[in-house]
């Protein structure tokens, strides 16, 4: 093939949701994570002879709202079946999932590239028991198998062929985390693999209509990580075309160390999970009040909550996609602007000087020792001029380290600002008086003279002087020298 052949790329993402749910799919064991292993099993989830599922209401809600918020046709008539194969963490040696008949189909998912809003297609959306968890002992002598995992309820997304560039791929996986969040559907933690993906890529030729052959991605732990490992088959498959080779049908890792994609097993052909109708479950109906009350229930979502920021708020594009990429720190800038805040000056705050605070300790914002109203009376300080922008970043970090409110902080720590002219003035006409050089070249026409006379008269003040007052009162007086 022509070295001068330039490709397109196809990527598809299947991502796995456990649901927010406290026991099972089918049975009444917990869903916690973190607990000893196999303690929250029992007969039904480890799939005994004699014993039969019963489908857990709320799991099958979870679904249903993620299918709707995801814009998806929800099947209002839809049915669980078998899907057949054998390995060591599937107990019953076979998954209770959807197959041609799930909770959901034909969705989408709009993400923003560029600048330009791009529709991702949703095939399905179907509710399915997870399996166990398999640990390989590094020494390839053992494997460990922890069944709590078995039977935690979670819903597979899967997308249409539609994402072209790694950058997509990722804006995809943290738009569906965020829809997830908001509607409490998961806690998609990707460490405790509560959010899964996988990815299917594949190149072919520009203009070309048919697929090429796809290459499959398995345990990314987060989003960067989809996106580094894309790039990575990206780079390797244009490699091997450029070259005049053909691409293997095959599944692959990424290895966070090398940086690279390491092969696990070659795909001859795919899998016949030789699927058949669930025989001890009957059909799932969903009646229009039930469906009508669930679509009521459906918070403000991410998209419309951005719109908003940016509308009601006047917030810049890049702010309110920041500020609504999670959950807890859209309500938490809410709530600081709902007491009293200017929004976009909260919005700086919060993106800034409070997230490196919470990021820097590892913290999540609701764990924040600055509550969002004692954040909004820190930038009431600051509109009020009692303290300046660079005298607030201080008493933020004792507010952090201490709880107490700016007011509190700022009386302690004696540093209420100086916007008072009367007590301003003899101040700056004594370094006026002690710096004639400084004001003699700024009469002469050196504007930077002026920021010498302003930081003497700054740490004649100890810093409490209002620089801008300070800025007009020393060129109010030297106009009236000239």
């Amino acid at each position: 093939m022509s070295t001068a052949t330039a490709f397109e790329t196809v990527i598809g993402l299947e991502v796995h949701v456990e649901l927010k749910t406290e026991t099972k799919i089918f049975c009444g064991c917990k869903t916690t994570f973190g607990s000893p292993p196999n303690t929250n099993v029992c007969p039904v989830c480890l799939g005994h002879p004699g014993t039969l599922p019963v489908l857990n209401r709320h799991a099958v809600e979870l679904a249903l709202k993620a299918a709707l918020a995801l814009n998806c046709r929800v099947n209002q008539d839809c049915k669980f079946d078998r899907k057949n194969y054998f390995y060591p963490d599937l107990p019953k040696g076979y998954q209770i999932s959807q197959y041609d008949k799930p909770v959901g189909e034909h969705g989408y998912l709009e993400i923003e590239v560029g600048g330009e809003v791009k529709r991702i297609g949703i095939t399905r959306v179907h509710l399915e028991e997870d399996a166990g968890k398999s640990s390989h002992a590094a020494d390839g002598t053992h494997t460990l198998v922890d069944y709590n995992r078995t039977g935690v309820p979670l819903i597979e997304i899967v997308s249409e062929p539609d994402i072209r560039t790694p950058e997509e791929a990722r804006l995809y996986l943290e738009g569906i985390k965020a829809i997830m969040q908001y509607c409490e559907i998961s806690d998609v933690r990707m460490e405790e693999g509560s959010l899964r993906c996988d990815a299917n890529i594949s190149l072919r030729p520009a203009g070309q209509r048919e697929f090429g052959q796809k290459t499959e991605l398995k345990n990314m732990n987060s989003f960067r990580n989809v996106e580094r490992g894309l790039q990575y088959e990206v780079a390797r498959q244009t490699e091997i075309l450029q070259g005049g080779g053909s691409v293997s049908q095959e599944t692959r890792r990424f290895d966070e160390a090398t940086q690279t994609t390491v092969l696990m097993r070659t795909k001859e052909e795919a899998h016949d999970y030789r699927y058949f109708p669930e025989p001890d479950l009957v059909r799932l109906r969903i009646d229009d009040v039930w469906l009508d009350n669930l679509r009521q229930e459906l918070p403000e979502l991410p998209a419309a909550r951005r719109r908003r920021f940016i509308s009601d708020f006047g917030l810049p594009t890049y702010d309110a996609g920041v500020l609504t990429s999670d959950l807890a720190i859209a309500n938490y800038f809410d709530a600081v602007v709902a007491a009293g805040a200017e929004p976009k000056s909260a919005s700086n705050w919060i993106m800034g000087d409070v997230l490196a605070y919470l990021n820097n300790r590892n913290l999540s914002i609701v764990e924040s020792p600055v509550s969002p109203q004692r954040l909004a009376g820190l930038i009431a300080e600051i509109a009020a001029e009692t303290i300046s922008i660079k005298q607030a970043k201080d008493v933020l970090q004792v507010m952090f380290g201490t709880g107490k409110d700016a007011k509190t902080v700022i009386r302690e720590q004696g540093m209420e600002q100086i916007s008072d002219a009367s007590t301003l003035t003899p101040i700056i006409d004594e370094v006026i008086a002690n710096n004639e050089k400084s004001v003699s070249d700024y009469l002469n026409g050196k504007e930077k003279a002026l920021g010498a006379l302003v930081g003497q008269t700054m740490k004649a003040t100890k810093g409490k002087a209002n620089p801008g007052l300070v800025n007009k009162l020393i060129i109010q007086r030297l106009r009236e020298r000239s």
